[in-house]
């Protein structure tokens, strides 16, 4: 299953969502993390070259810092996506 790739801003707001909603062990532990939610937060460095910016043949780049969240249930992954749509939707996160 593919993740869903968020950036930091995004993952910040979803956090503090969830975080009104779920006690504070939700987030310290992996395995209740993954119980509960239905995944697991990861953070990824993508390299980014200017070509895909620019369209360049300059090899230059930089990376990006991202947010996966690898989820091991399709259901909760739908309910996720569709709870928080209006953060995702449109603002560089990948369904």
């Amino acid at each position: 299953m593919r993740p869903v790739v968020l950036t930091v801003e995004q993952w910040k707001r979803i956090r503090k969502q969830l975080q009104e909603e779920h006690p504070k062990t939700v987030f310290m532990l992996r395995d209740k993390m993954k119980r509960i939610l239905g995944f697991t937060v990861r953070e990824h460095k993508r390299w980014v070259s200017d070509e895909e910016i620019k369209g360049d043949e300059y090899t230059a780049g930089f990376y990006r810092f991202e947010i996966h969240l690898d989820f091991f249930s399709q259901n909760k992954r739908t309910m996720f996506l569709m709870k928080f749509s209006e953060v995702i939707g449109g603002h560089d996160g990948e369904l």
